[in-house]
Formats: C-alpha cells, structure tokens, sequence
C-alpha cells in the first residue's frame, strides 16, 4: 500500500477509536477493550492487516507506555497524592514481590508451569496499568488520599515489574539468585530515580526563566524533557519509566508557562498512545490460538484478583502500618484489591520473554490477553458500585482550582486564567473579599459564556472563569490566596490555609 493509503487508513483507525471513547465512558467500560477489539477486527482473522513481530510489538508498546506515564505524571497533583505515596511505594515493590510469588506458586500447583514460566507470568501480571487506572478512577468520586494510592501505585510499579520480566526473560535455565535479583534491581531503580528527581527540577527552572516565541513550545519541551529523563535513565542502565514518571510528576507540579494547555497536550499524546498500542496489541493477537489459552487464562486470572492483589494490599498496608506511614482499614484495602486494573502493561510486558525466544512465551502472551480482557471488562464497569457498597465513595468531593497562566514579558506581569470548579468555596465570594495582594487585580470574568469587568462587590459563582492580571513578583501569591480561598472560603486565613499546592 502506498503512503497516502497507510495515512488514510491511520486516520480512519483513529477516529473510529475516539468514537468507541463516547462508547466507552456511556456504558462505564474501560475504552482499552474497544482498541483491542479493534485491533482484532483489523487483524489476519478480520480484515486481514497482518502483523506478528514481537520484538517491533515490544519497542512501540514500551515507547507508548512512557507517553502515557509522562502524562500519568503531568496531571497528577503532587497535593493530591502526597499523603499516599508511601503506601504507593509499598505496593509497587514488596506488593509487587508478593503478588509474583502467589501467582507463581500457584499456577506451579495448579497448571504444572515451571518454575521460570511461573514467575515470569506472575510478574508480567504484577503491574497495574496507568492508562486503565487514569481512565477509570478519575471519574470516580474517591476521596483524595486513596484515588492519590492507585494514581501513584500505577506509576511507580512499571518500573520494577519491567526490570523483573527482563531479568527473568534473560535467564536461560532457572531463575536469577534472590540477591543478584534485587541488587540489579534497586540499582536500576536508584538510577532510574535519580535520573528523574535531576532533570525535572532542572527543567522546571529552565522552562520559569526561558521566555519561548510561541506558547505551543512549552507543551513540547515538556514532553521533551520526559523523554530525555527516559533515554538518560535507560543509557545509564536504570529504570527509564521510573525517570520519566518521576520527571513528569515534577514538572506537572511545578509552576510553568501555560500549564493547562502543557497537560491539554500531554492528554492528547497519550490518548493517541494509547489508541495506538492497544488496536497494535490486537492486531498482534492470534483470535484463533485464544480458545486453547481461555482456561489457564481464567484459572490464573482468579488467583491474581481474588488471592494475589489482596495479599499483597494486605501485606503492604500492615508494613505501612507497623512502619507508622498511615493506616488503611478494611474497606479501603478491599477496594484497592478490586481496582488493581490491568491493561496494556502486562500485554506489554507478555512481549518480552515472547521476543526474546522464552519457551512457551507465545502461550503466556495468549493467557495474558485472555486475562487482561475478561478481568477488565468484569473490574472497570463495577468500580463505582463496588466503591458505594463498601463506602469508600465521596459523592461531594471538589476538583482542585485550575489555574493558567501566561507570561507578559514586556510588562513584567503575568495573566491567570482560573476556572471555579464546582463545590469550590469561591462560590458567593465578593471580589473586594478575595483580598488580592497590591499589583493583582480581577479585571474579566466569564460567566455563561459571556464576559463582564466586575466591581468589588461582584460575587464570584461556580463554573465562573476570572482573568488575573497580577505582577510576576505577586503571582505565587495569588495563586495561593485563591487556592486557600477555595478550599474554606473568605476566612481561610482563620482557618490556617494557605494554599499550598
């Protein structure tokens, strides 16, 4: 087929995905199953588009899971995920150890696996998947600290279960030692961090001081900046999506230049990531080799939902516990257990040990999709119910403000662009109440679709958007003034709020 056909085909490709979304988000399913099906249509068995190379599966599928963990970090808020880090990072490693070995050792006793199969299907099925879990959740009304958990654990826990599938795919007749295991792996881990925690910061106090021609620039030095965090890391041998996650998590949180539309483009990177890599995995799918793979898929898939997940969120809530980082009862680690989501990652990962010649690695593959379709379409869609029985929902929990901002250079000033999110506390606030430092002022707002210069005595409504022209030496200020305010009112300051981010 020529170029213009293969365009015209992408094209098509793409837009009947983003038609499945509305799909998707109508009937509660997670919108990966509908590009896996349509990966399915596409392929040998359906249109015939063929395509069955691992190793080409296996670089695109890694290189769009750093696109959807740079924008994972972009648009997660730092103050919404603070509190829950710790038992994120307990998840994503001893949590991750223990639901390898459950996995492992019971389809050792149950399916006859040897021992090496066992533990690299237990670690290609130990990671959650971001997409699935930023795709879901983020509709759902959970409260901060435990939505933050699985936000967090999604991004942190790629990292380690890469690292233990390729150093279980390499091994050629039995399992690396425990210790030369984790050696290599907190060595890569301690790379791939600090790779991470050097170029956000620095990134972020270059992007502060560089003042680019155009605002498009911004959102792709942005997601420029991630990906040299990933090639660094990997270049170093460290955990490049560790780099890129913790990169991305620094600079979403850091105060640039158009942030909105940095996370607006970051969104729709990786929305076209994913529409890519998932029908890609499908189309790399045999439909005629799944019957065979259905039964151990279901047999192993019930052991990772209903023994290995809750093991390990047990397990990692009592270190959390005993390590006095936070208590979590019973309701909460039910509901984690049962959204522990898995996507396209352990797909992904399915693919190394299938590249690199792995014995029985095309079958693993195979159970792997079986798994990651029957348990997603039965996970995703109960989420909400699941979270109102064990009452882990919270029904009136506001978004955080959002705040734009472009830099007026010649002036020394800055425009803030700030939308009032529903149940903000800025609703029936007077502009003279606000109490803006000297040099900032409201001079537009945007109600209903129409725009008016307020008076002091205007009062501020949900869904209202405020135009602040403030000095760049009271920017930050404002920003906090108007969080504080948002969170408890006019008298935020009696209450000790701040602001902070």
């Amino acid at each position: 087929m020529t170029l213009d056909v293969w365009l015209l085909l992408g094209a098509a490709i793409v837009i009947a995905a983003i038609a499945s979304v509305r799909i998707a988000h109508r009937s509660g399913l997670p919108s990966l199953l509908l590009f896996l099906g349509l990966g399915l249509v596409l392929g040998e068995a359906g249109f015939g588009i063929p395509f069955d190379n691992p190793e080409l599966a296996q670089q695109i599928g890694l290189s769009a899971l750093a696109v959807i963990l740079a924008e994972g970090g972009l648009t997660t808020s730092w103050s919404h995920v603070r509190r829950s880090v710790p038992l994120a990072l307990i998840l994503a490693t001893l949590g991750v150890a223990v639901s390898i070995l459950v996995v492992a050792v019971a389809v050792q006793g149950l399916l006859g696996f040897g021992l090496n199969s066992a533990l690299i299907l237990g670690a290609v099925l130990a990671s959650t998947d971001a997409a699935a879990v930023f795709s879901v959740l983020r509709r759902l009304p959970l409260p901060p600290r435990l939505a933050g958990v699985l936000e967090a654990e999604s991004g942190f826990n790629d990292a380690p279960t890469v690292i233990a599938v390729v150093l279980l795919s390499g091994a050629t007749h039995s399992p690396p030692s425990l210790g030369a295991f984790l050696l290599r792996t907190g060595t890569e881990l301690l790379i791939g961090a600090a790779v991470g925690l050097a170029i956000g910061p620095a990134g972020a106090y270059a992007l502060r001081r560089v003042a680019l021609p155009a605002s498009g620039l911004y959102p792709i030095a942005v997601l420029a900046l991630t990906f040299v965090s990933y090639g660094g890391a990997v270049l170093l041998h460290g955990s490049g999506f560790l780099a890129v996650y913790l990169t991305a998590l620094i600079l979403g949180n850091s105060r640039l230049p158009h942030r909105a539309a940095t996370r607006g483009f970051a969104e729709g990177a990786a929305w076209l990531a994913q529409i890519g890599l998932f029908v890609m995995l499908g189309l790399l799918a045999d439909p005629k080799e799944m019957p065979s793979a259905i039964v151990q898929g279901l047999i192993a898939g019930t052991v990772l939902v209903l023994l290995a997940r809750p093991l390990s969120v047990m397990v990692s809530a009592l270190a959390a516990r005993l390590l006095r980082l936070g208590r979590t009862n019973w309701r909460e680690q039910a509901f984690l257990s049962w959204a522990g989501l898995r996507g396209a990652v352990p797909i992904v990962l399915a693919t190394i040990p299938w590249a690199a010649g792995v014995a029985g690695s095309k079958d693993i593959f195979n159970e792997v999709f079986v798994i990651v379709m029957v348990f997603t379409l039965l996970q995703g869609p109960t989420l909400p119910f699941v979270a109102r029985i064990l009452g882990v929902a919270a029904p009136g929990e506001a978004h955080d403000l959002e705040v734009e901002s472009a830099p007026l250079e010649e002036l020394k000033a800055d425009l803030l662009q700030i939308k009032v999110p529903p149940g903000s506390q800025l609703h029936g606030v007077e502009i003279f109440e606000l109490r803006l430092p000297a040099g900032a002022a409201v001079t537009l707002i945007v109600r209903d679709g129409k725009s008016f210069v307020p008076s002091g005595t205007t009062r501020v409504r949900a869904d209202d958007q405020l135009l602040v022209v403030a000095t760049a030496a009271c920017r930050d200020e404002v920003e906090s003034r108007m969080r504080a305010v948002s969170r408890r009112g006019k008298l935020a300051g009696w209450y000790g709020e701040r602001g902070s981010e």
